[in-house]
């Protein structure tokens, strides 16, 4: 994927986290008890960070997976696919002897997910030694951010922000004072109006812009607003509108393939646009990581869909 005069970002993009072992059952919900349901589809794969890194190396950017997986079946099936995945880098990603994988299944339909997960934690990753330099990384910003995130941010990495579901419902004001930490902070509208108290999409982001020089504010079938505070612009980009299969990994794909438009050295709109794009066709497979676009893959969607804009950027 190119366009006509890209100036493509030093570095590789480093994504961080926890990898699980992704069980998901299409157009199902979940049993009442003592009864028994039958998927209508079923796939094993990556999860986790592991979305992230599959996404962002499909779209075309050199990507390293900082992660552990146990030395178990399951483990080693999960490290096999990533291994095998182009531009994904697996050396950081080690297999811990006697350790039990993380894994998570997956009940999921077009409008509803539910999940099951077992994980045994290994405590914090940790700092990346080598690895040579790092255009960009992603964190969750959740919890305190790793030690060795500062030192790549001082180094010229742009380390980008997210976060999940607060599932205590505090929403603390911890997460937008760790907004200074990094650069570019992508959360769903619900997220971000739940930690700004605003109404709207675009008044979460502009209240988002006074913490962070970037924030991209997804609203799934409504697109996606962006305030670039550092150059007092907003931008907006729509999605294409498609029949979803399954939304798990959307969030993980628009914004791994966003981190890689800057790779590439497009403007933020097209960076916007390619996201999007890229996050609708995922939800048009099951799993995050299975469903990353590659570039044919994307193409023939946008072939099909035929969406207004100029597209040619993605040109071979």
């Amino acid at each position: 994927m190119h366009q006509a005069s890209p100036t493509p970002a030093p570095g590789i993009l480093l994504f961080a986290g926890d990898v699980f072992c992704d069980l998901v059952f299409a157009g199902v919900t979940a049993p009442r008890l003592g009864a028994e349901v039958y998927a209508d589809a079923f796939t094993v794969t990556p999860g986790g960070v592991a979305n992230r890194a599959v996404a962002a190396a499909r779209a075309g950017a050199p990507t390293a997976l900082l992660s552990r997986l146990g030395d178990d079946v399951l483990g080693r099936h999960v490290h096999q696919i990533l291994t095998a995945e182009p531009l994904l880098d697996t050396d950081l990603l080690e297999l811990v002897a006697g350790h039990q994988s993380p894994v998570s299944v997956a009940l999921t339909g077009p409008d509803d997910r539910s999940f099951i997960t077992y994980e045994e934690p290994l405590g914090p990753l940790p700092a990346p030694d080598g690895i040579g330099p790092v255009a960009a990384t992603h964190v969750g910003i959740a919890r305190p951010l790793p030690a060795w995130v500062a030192g790549l941010r001082a180094a010229g990495t742009t380390v980008v922000g997210g976060v999940g579901w607060d599932h205590t419902g505090e929403w603390s004001g911890g997460v937008l004072d760790r907004l200074a930490e990094v650069d570019v902070f992508v959360p769903n509208d619900v997220e971000a109006m739940r930690y700004t108290r605003t109404e709207s999409a675009l008044d979460a982001a502009k209240a988002l812009g006074e913490h962070v020089p970037l924030a991209v504010v997804t609203r799934g079938g409504a697109g996606v607003v962006a305030v670039d505070s550092a150059n007092g612009v907003v931008v907006e980009a729509a999605t294409i509108p498609v029949d979803v299969v399954d939304p798990t990994g959307a969030g993980d794909v628009f914004v791994a393939t966003f981190m890689a438009g800057a790779h590439h050295g497009w403007p933020l709109e097209t960076r916007l646009r390619f996201a999007a794009a890229s996050a609708a066709f995922a939800v048009t497979g099951l799993g995050g990581a299975a469903s990353a676009p590659r570039p044919e893959q994307l193409r023939a969607f946008l072939r099909s869909a035929d969406p207004s804009g100029d597209w040619s950027f993605l040109l071979p």
